[in-house]
């Protein structure tokens, strides 16, 4: 349940490449308060995100994630997940990397109530001279 499509694992990717570039979160760019984000794809989200980062002069190095879920089993899925993330952002495939693991059914996520996400990113200020 959500407001958008509340995509976990692109939800935590969004939030790791706005945090990246110090702008906060997903909240503050597409609040659940407003209509015209009730039931969208955050694909589409991304894409804004995507946008703001090349606007900003931020270049992707990479972004691993991982989903907690005990149920589905995402492995068969992952693949599918890599290439559409890339492909959404812009980046190769080997700068995406999503895995899953369960909780041995311990907490929320084990006791299948709910799945969870977390991400990390690196990205580059192209605009920006090195301090090397």
């Amino acid at each position: 349940m959500g407001h958008s499509d509340a995509d976990v694992l692109v939800h935590a990717i969004m939030d790791s490449l706005l945090g990246a570039m110090a702008k906060g979160d997903i909240g503050r760019h597409f609040p659940d308060s407003d209509d015209a984000y009730k039931g969208i794809s955050s694909m589409k989200m991304l894409e804004v995100v995507r946008d703001l980062l090349k606007s900003e002069g931020f270049k992707i190095s990479n972004i691993d994630a991982v989903v907690v879920a005990q149920k589905p089993r995402l492995a068969p899925y992952i693949d599918n997940m890599v290439k559409n993330i890339a492909s959404c952002l812009e980046i190769s495939e080997n700068q995406v990397n999503v895995k899953a693991t369960t909780e041995e059914g311990l907490g929320f996520t084990g006791e299948q109530k709910g799945i969870s996400s977390k991400a990390v990113c690196l990205i580059f200020n192209m605009t920006e001279p090195s301090s090397n």
